[in-house]
């Protein structure tokens, strides 16, 4: 099938927010292209893999989305994910199926995170080290949302919840996944031992990414997924948001009150400079708060007040 396709060019400091922006809306694919070269045939495509970035100082980021998809509403989607881009620049044309989906999933290896956790492809082998008893596995098709355990954000996640299982303070609880996409945090989080996960999304893709990994996982009676206006207000002893600066900000009321006197928060979708606005924001109501660098990226977490 044609896909829709939107390109936008920026800079080499600029791509993560651009690329975190796309994939946080739904995008199928993102790549990058030298824009200094002079045509379009001599131009090389990169998809960088984990930890690489690329090399060029201009670049132009090219994403798919499926045809049906209205150009206006996504370009509204991305200026509220990050208002600070310029997306004037972003142009759109219609594309014909070239199988980018398994280009990319093909590129896509098994990855450990902690000690115990592992994210593998559905079509992958288990790696040696995951065939234990121990393992917690989480088979993934990352196809239809952002969540493939790649970025940095999400790795950053994956690796505070290895860590609270180790310290076992995730038997047998609940834990909400704000900003879900594919559900692959709360899908590890019940693989490590939580006994119920709740995912919320603003994109209904995202909720059905999430409910098709969670039957692919064996998980799907312990799962649910809402859009946020359907959302039950409960509280929650672990909670994590892999989302952007911004939303994180406006929405710290919210999350504050999803976390459980004593509860755990992981914050994260956090370009390293953003910290600081977000740690006093959230000082409001949590101890503990520690910052958490991975590449251009930060994860905040800490431990909610009794009071």
């Amino acid at each position: 099938m044609p896909f829709l396709e939107l390109s936008v060019p920026c800079s080499e400091a600029q791509q993560p927010r651009y690329e975190h922006a796309l994939e946080d809306i739904g995008a199928l694919a993102v790549t990058l292209v030298d824009a200094d070269a002079e045509t379009s045939n001599e131009r090389a495509i990169l998809e960088p893999g984990v930890g690489e970035t690329p090399l060029w100082h201009a670049l132009v980021l090219t994403a798919l989305f499926p045809d049906d998809a209205d150009a206006l509403v996504l370009l509204a989607a991305l200026e509220a994910f990050d208002a600070g881009l310029d997306w004037t620049q972003a142009s759109f044309r219609m594309v014909e199926d070239q199988d980018w989906e398994r280009a990319w999933i093909d590129q896509f290896a098994p990855m450990q995170f902690g000690a115990r956790t592992f994210i593998v492809p559905w079509n992958h082998d288990l790696p040696a080290e995951a065939q234990t008893a121990e393992a917690a596995v989480v088979r993934l098709d990352p196809g239809l949302a952002f969540g493939s355990g790649t970025h940095p954000t999400t790795a950053l996640c994956l690796t505070w919840l290895d860590t609270l299982a180790g310290a076992g303070q995730l038997d047998g609880q609940a834990v909400l996944d704000f900003g879900c996409g594919s559900g692959i945090l709360a899908l590890a989080a019940l693989k490590l031992g939580a006994a119920q996960a709740i995912g919320v999304d603003n994109d209904p893709q995202a909720l059905l990414a999430t409910h098709d990994n969670a039957e692919r996982n064996g998980v799907e009676e312990r799962l649910q997924v809402f859009l946020p206006d359907d959302e039950p207000v409960q509280t929650y002893p672990v909670v994590v948001a892999n989302i952007l600066a911004s939303a994180l900000d406006a929405l710290a009321d919210t999350l504050a009150a999803r976390v459980a006197p004593g509860g755990r928060i992981a914050l994260s979708g956090i370009l390293h400079g953003q910290e600081d606005e977000l740690l006093v924001r959230y000082a409001a109501w949590f101890d503990e708060l520690v910052a958490t660098r991975q590449d251009d990226w930060m994860r905040i977490d800490g431990v909610r007040r009794a009071s």
